[in-house]
Formats: structure tokens, sequence, C-alpha cells
């Protein structure tokens, strides 16, 4: 069973008495902290409120596709572009607005979760529990912290850096904007501690729990973000060597709800459908589904995505489609909304909408392995792990000889390796080609997202994003 199970307990216990303004930081009224915060069952509970955060619509259900695939060259939102159409297209155009929903939602929503990952931090101190499931506990809320000060740093550049529970709107409205690189030298020393904290891995109920591995993963990742590769090798070297995981044999193993926290995965947000409010939106939003067969969905892949895969690359249909069955059974090739649509989160699925059971996988082993190279620079070690990932596609190998930059061959095969699972934004930034890539897709470029319009009026202080 998903350890997500453990979350239908927090929606009366601490989630209804949360506000949506950024400015209330604690996660439960008063009434409820004076009878909480008081055993290691409390802290659980609280620290599954923190893993609920990373299932909200301005998180992994939504905005972070959003920001991080609509906004590159892999993604776009079709041929919808009315109402929310129109906002994503907007997003994905490089000229929505500081009161776009989505923004607001993925900024709100990533501190919400800070916020209750804060609480356990500063409240678990005088806990009696045994020491190391305490530390356990404090390097699961490190990490995700740390995964959802990524995010906003990626995404909004100056933030607040907010580390210890916030417990009045007084204390909230004075937060000052610090710069990305602050906040990744923070998470930095708040990962290399989760890393020493957290075990190699879990069994029975809390599989799906922040490991060691997937303290080290985010790590390397903003070792790189910051341009250290020195520091992020020994990192991915530790990961690569000793913490136990492989890619799957075949690509299309790594997806399905049958397929979930495999050998290769790292680490993924858990989904459960079935009426429990822990299921995922994205299924139903991707793809075309039996009751919406004319072809309404999001996050289409782009003609130039597809062109990034080379023949036979297994990869593609394991990633995407360009046809759909009709609730007549009839076979779709041109639909109004151009059938292509991502089968990564389910095909066609069935579920009632916004209730599907898959997850999401935030890391993963393949990710490692390019990530290594990425640290190496062009060599014989690092085009041998290119190699494994491309083997597994089907795919001759590349090497020094093959036309284009290492950065360019590593940077395409990050693509399509990793197509729709929010790092190609990313990627576009730390390899320095937003300007190159999206002007040459006739687009004016900006590298950060507007801070919210709410926030500049909450907190006057504050500066916009230009």
């Amino acid at each position: 069973m998903k350890f997500t199970t453990a979350y239908i307990l927090l929606a009366t216990a601490l989630l209804t008495a949360c506000s949506d303004r950024f400015t209330d930081l604690s996660p439960v009224s008063q009434r409820n902290v004076n009878g909480f915060y008081k055993t290691a069952d409390d802290m659980t509970v609280a620290l599954n409120a923190a893993y609920k955060s990373l299932q909200a619509n301005g998180t992994y259900n939504a905005s972070y596709w959003i920001l991080f695939e609509m906004r590159s060259d892999n993604t776009d939102q079709g041929a919808d572009q009315t109402g929310l159409g129109a906002e994503l297209t907007a997003i994905e155009n490089f000229t929505e607005i500081a009161t776009s929903e989505q923004i607001t939602n993925a900024y709100i929503d990533s501190y919400q979760g800070i916020a209750r990952a804060n609480t356990v931090l500063s409240r678990i101190g005088p806990i009696q529990m045994a020491e190391a499931d305490k530390d356990r506990l404090k390097g699961e809320a490190l990490f995700i912290r740390s995964l959802l000060y990524y995010h906003l740093a990626v995404a909004f550049g100056n933030i607040p850096l907010v580390l210890s529970e916030v417990r009045s709107v007084e204390e909230s409205a004075n937060q000052t904007q610090v710069p990305a690189a602050q906040v990744y030298q923070q998470l930095i020393t708040d990962l290399q501690q989760a890393e020493e904290w957290l075990p190699l891995r879990y069994t029975g109920a809390n599989v799906g729990r922040a490991t060691r591995g997937a303290a080290a993963t985010l790590l390397a990742r903003i070792y790189l973000t910051t341009g250290d590769k020195a520091s992020a090798l020994p990192v991915l070297r530790r990961i690569t060597g000793s913490y136990g995981y492989s890619l799957l044999p075949d690509y299309a193993g790594l997806w399905g709800v049958e397929n979930e926290n495999n050998a290769e995965s790292i680490f993924e947000v858990q989904f459960k459908g079935g009426g429990t409010n822990t299921g995922n939106a994205f299924t139903n939003v991707f793809s075309p589904t039996l009751r919406n067969s004319i072809g309404v969905y999001r996050n289409r892949p782009t003609n130039d995505l597809i062109r990034a895969f080379e023949p036979n690359d297994r990869r593609f249909k394991a990633s995407m489609d360009t046809a759909f069955i009709s609730s007549q059974g009839v076979l779709q090739t041109n639909s109004r909304n151009d059938a292509r649509y991502i089968v990564k989160y389910g095909r066609l699925n069935p579920f009632n909408e916004g209730d599907a059971s898959n997850n999401w996988i935030v890391l993963r082993y393949a990710d490692v392995l390019l990530m290594l190279a990425e640290a190496l620079g062009e060599s014989d070690e690092a085009y041998g792990l290119i190699n494994q990932v491309r083997a597994r596609a089907g795919l001759g190998p590349v090497g020094a000889a093959t036309p284009g930059t290492f950065a360019d061959k590593l940077l395409k095969e990050r693509r399509v390796e990793l197509a729709f699972e929010n790092h190609r934004w990313p990627d576009l930034l730390r390899f320095g080609k937003v300007e190159e890539v999206m002007t040459r897709l006739g687009k004016n470029p900006r590298r950060l997202f507007l801070i919210p319009q709410r926030e500049l009026d909450i907190n006057r202080a504050f500066s916009q994003n230009q």
C-alpha cells in the first residue's frame, strides 16, 4: 500500500486549518496547535502533510509541468486557447502577467509545503522518540523543503528563504528576498545533512518516502545548477557505486501504476486514486480519454520534440503517441488538437477525472547517469554513461566523432530520455541555451517568471522580475 493513504488522516486534522496566504505559514490553527505536536505519531502526521504538498495543484499536480515543460520547447498548450488554455498559452509564449493563477499557485503551494516542513523541523526537538527516528523525520523534512525551494529558485530567482516556523502574520509580512545563489547554498547544506540522516530504502507502507539516494540526487543537481561540477562528481559516484539503483531493461517498464517505485526510481510523488483525495489530475489532462475523445487536452508534445527522437528510438512510443481511440472505437489521427499527447502518465486513462493513481517520477537513475556525464565533461567515461542510456533505447553509441558539441549531444539525450518529467526548462537554463533555443522558435524569452502580484502587495519591499 502506498504510504499516501495516511494522508487521508490529514484532511480534517491539519489541512482544513490552512490559509492560502503565503503570510499565514503555520499549517494549523492555534486551537489545534495546543493539542498537537506532542508525540512521535503527531510528528509523522505533520510530516505527511508536507508530503501532501507535493500533490498540490501548485506543485506536481499541475503548475510544475506548466512552468518547466510548457515553458520550454517540449510541449505547448495545443489548439484550445480559450479560458485556462489562454493562460497556459501566455505562459508558453512568455506573455503571462503577474496575476497568473498557475504561477501564483506554484508560489503559494510550494511555500505551503515549505511551511509544513519547517513546522516539523521547528517542533521535533523536544519530542520523546528514538534519535535515529527523529533524525530520519528531520531528513525527510529537509529533503521536501529543499525540493520545493529548488523549484522556486529556478522559477523565480530572488525569493524569501524561510528556515523556521512562522507563527504570525507580522513575521511573514516582513520577509525579504534573497538571490537564488544563496538559496542553493542553503540547500547544499540541508541536503548534505539529509543524506546522512536518511536510510537507503524503506519497506512496506513506508515505500515512497525520501531516501538517502533522493537527497544525494537532488544535491548533485543543485551543485550542477551552481556550476560546481567538481563537487557534484563524488556525490554522483556515491549514488552509482553504492546506493543500489539500476536502469530497467525496458524503458516502457518505468511507467504505469504496476511499475511504480521500481529499481530505477529514486523518488516519486505518490498518488492513489479511488476517492482517497490523493489521486492525480494530470493523467486525464495529458491524454484524451474515452469520455473526452475529441482531443481537448493539455501539455501537448511539440513537433520540435518529436523531431528530436531518432528513428527506432524505443522511448518515443513509451513517452507519447500521435493517435487515439474515440468513444466509438475509431482510430483518430487528425483530431483538432493534432493528436499528439503524452502517454507516460497513463494512456486513454479510464479513471474518474482528477483521480488517477499514476505517480510522478521526480528523480531516477538515468538522470543520475546523465548528470555524472555532465560532471565529468567530454571523455570516454562520459560517453559510456550516455551510451548506457542510449543502448536501452535501442540506439547506437555516440562519441567524440559524432557531430555536435559534447554539451549539445548530452542536452539532446536528456531531452528525449527525460521528456515530460519537468527537467527541460531547468536544463535549458543550466546549459545556457534558453535564448538560443527559444528565439529559434520565434519567442522572446525571459529566464525568470514574474513574482505573483499578491506577494508584491503583501511585501512592499519585494522587487519584480523583469
